[in-house]
């Protein structure tokens, strides 16, 4: 691992007098409806039930109801696929949209609506920013990775391996405020609320409270489960005992080191460049003081390569690269990009994330996504315009620092607009 010690910083984390650092998460839910008893994630069966009209709970928008076998990878036919050069007039139109917080923004932005003819828009591409919670996409892929290399010509292993594996919530989730969903069949209802040590679930449904309800404590206790499989290997899952051995008798730099490892390493197998698209510590406090690791880091450019790695099947392979897309598929309330009123129609494949920073002394009312020290926010973004039978498929990735400004609001007003430009490209 010493190639690693590059990535390895020290803990010394800065803070600013008089301020608020939030990491805040999306509750926006993944994962197609038809598929509770496939993958054992319970809340599944909620949200059908209310979209069918049997229960009380919000109905999602028209694109929001593809079922699970209408997930497609929309370049796996195209293996020889590469980001094309960059277009000028698309990027000039993007360019536009911004205005004068352009130099704040990154965006890119490929249209696949026909993929022997695709057009790629890139604008300040390469810009690195903390990609908040959109690091655990990153986190999915090397947790898939890891699953693959376990059972490597065996789906049903890994499908098993999900569905089976039981987790139990420790310290690693301290602290999250984030409310997940807790499905109850006997009063059919939710219950939402934030995850607690001693909580219980399959791995799958873990990793579902990782994308979907974007939790910091769930993307920790998978990031924890990622460590325990590349430990151990073939004798995953381990006992209680023999976790607590790990995380009590190997040194504390070992640790890091294995975590980084785990998270580093399958980009790098995977084509991507970790200098430029990582994830490098645990989401929450306590999981960064029991292991150590890296800064997170990324560039829209990279996102898109991983998103184009995906489209084509090739992001750990064809199983992985569709199991994460559907993961990413917006089934609940839409938020932020996926907001836009524009986008009802369509399947919207998402993941956002906000990192934001107060002075109150300099401004008393500075707040949520509006952060005057800095105020990160970033989505990236499938589009399937309509669903089910798409006349437009275009990959988004987008990144702003912009003070001040109720970000979130940004971004939604980005994708409606932005909506509108693909679909004139298109008359």
């Amino acid at each position: 691992m010493q190639r690693l010690k590059r990535f390895l910083p020290s803990r010394i984390t800065p803070l600013i007098a008089g301020g608020l650092l939030a990491l805040t998460a999306t509750t926006a839910a993944g994962y197609p409806l038809d598929a509770a008893e496939e993958t054992g994630i319970e809340r599944l069966e909620g949200y059908r039930l209310a979209n069918e009209g049997q229960i009380a709970g919000n109905r999602v928008p028209p694109g929001a109801l593809l079922g699970r076998e209408q997930i497609h990878l929309r370049l796996a036919d195209r293996p020889d696929f590469e980001l094309p050069p960059v277009d000028r007039e698309l990027t000039r139109r993007i360019v536009d949209l911004l205005g004068a917080e352009a130099p704040n923004y990154s965006v890119s932005v490929l249209d696949i609506s026909d993929p022997a003819n695709p057009v790629y828009a890139d604008h300040n591409g390469t810009a690195r920013r903390n990609p908040g919670s959109v690091g655990k996409v990153m986190l999915a892929t090397a947790l898939l990775q890891a699953i693959a290399d376990l059972h490597p010509d065996d789906i049903e292993a890994r499908q098993r391996l999900l569905r089976e594996t039981q987790v139990t919530a420790d310290e690693f989730i301290q602290w999250d405020s984030h409310t997940v969903p807790f499905w109850r069949p006997e009063e059919q209802r939710f219950v939402r609320r934030p995850l607690r040590v001693g909580d219980s679930a399959n791995l799958w449904t873990w990793f579902d409270w990782a994308l979907s309800a974007s939790s910091n404590a769930a993307a920790s206790a998978v990031m924890k489960e990622l460590i325990l499989i590349r430990h151990f290997g073939e004798d995953y899952p381990v006992s209680p005992e023999r976790e607590q051995e790990l995380f009590r008798d190997m040194p504390w730099q070992e640790r890091s080191d294995l975590l980084v490892d785990s998270l580093l390493t399958p980009l790098e197998r995977n084509g991507l460049d970790p200098e430029k698209l990582r994830q490098g510590s645990f989401f929450t406090s306590e999981g960064k003081r029991r292991v150590g690791g890296t800064n997170s880091i990324g560039s829209t450019r990279e996102l898109m390569r991983l998103l184009v790695k995906m489209e084509k099947g090739e992001l750990v392979d064809n199983w992985s690269s569709r199991e994460l897309k559907r993961l990413l598929y917006m089934t609940q309330r839409r938020i932020r990009y996926a907001s836009s009123p524009a986008l009802n129609e369509a399947a919207v494949f998402f993941k956002s994330g906000s990192l934001y920073k107060c002075d109150r002394e300099k401004n008393p009312n500075c707040g949520k996504y509006r952060g005057n020290v800095y105020n990160l926010m970033n989505s990236v973004a499938i589009v399937e315009w309509p669903a089910g039978d798409p006349e437009l498929v275009y990959l988004v990735t987008l990144t702003s620092n912009v003070l001040n400004v109720n970000s979130a609001v940004a971004h939604q007003t980005f994708a409606t607009r932005l909506h509108r430009i693909m679909q004139a490209r298109h008359q």
